[in-house]
């Protein structure tokens, strides 16, 4: 994995695709040309952001709590149950003694789980993009291929070729 920062970062993003690198080894005694491929997916970096809930967004029920504990749990509404009306979960807590710790515990429940499906959907999208940027990574798929014993590169897209020596620099 390669991370450029900065303001040059963007003159990667021609980049994706399948590389070859054509050349003859120097332990190669008949002068044949061996060819390595890979593959390059240029993907943004994902912003961390803090997640906010409205409580427009948020149903709360109270209710007893169920299990041994006495006549503690029959006399209060201590378990708290709490909605996230976009997306539909739902999470309950009666583990505290009290409605407020529930309530807190529920709360920081609903925030780390909607954080796990947020990462999810961003993981597969991410995933989707270098997918397409990638490709097969077959022959065919080419985005460059660099010639050593000619000296030459050419990109298959643009049609453009440049020295090697050029390439290398970055001056291309």
């Amino acid at each position: 994995m390669f991370r450029a920062l900065g303001p040059d970062a963007g003159l990667f993003h021609d980049e994706a695709g399948g590389h070859r690198w054509q050349r003859v080894p120097p332990t190669e005694k008949r002068g044949r040309v061996h060819s390595s491929t890979i593959t390059v997916a240029v993907l943004p970096e994902p912003a961390t952001t803090a997640l906010e809930l409205p409580a427009a967004d948020l149903e709360w029920t109270a209710c007893r709590a169920t299990g041994a504990g006495g006549q503690h749990l029959q006399k209060t509404d201590s378990a708290v149950q709490l909605r996230h009306l976009p997306t539909g979960l739902i999470v309950k807590s009666q583990g505290q003694r009290s409605q407020h710790q529930n309530r807190a515990v529920a709360l920081a429940t609903l925030r780390a789980r909607l954080a796990a499906v947020a990462a999810a959907a961003a993981a597969r999208d991410r995933d989707d993009a270098r997918r397409r940027q990638v490709g097969s990574g077959m022959r065919g798929d080419k985005r460059r291929t660099v010639r050593a014993q000619d000296g030459t590169v050419l990109d298959h897209l643009t049609g453009r070729s440049w020295r090697l020596r050029d390439y290398e620099r970055g001056e291309w």
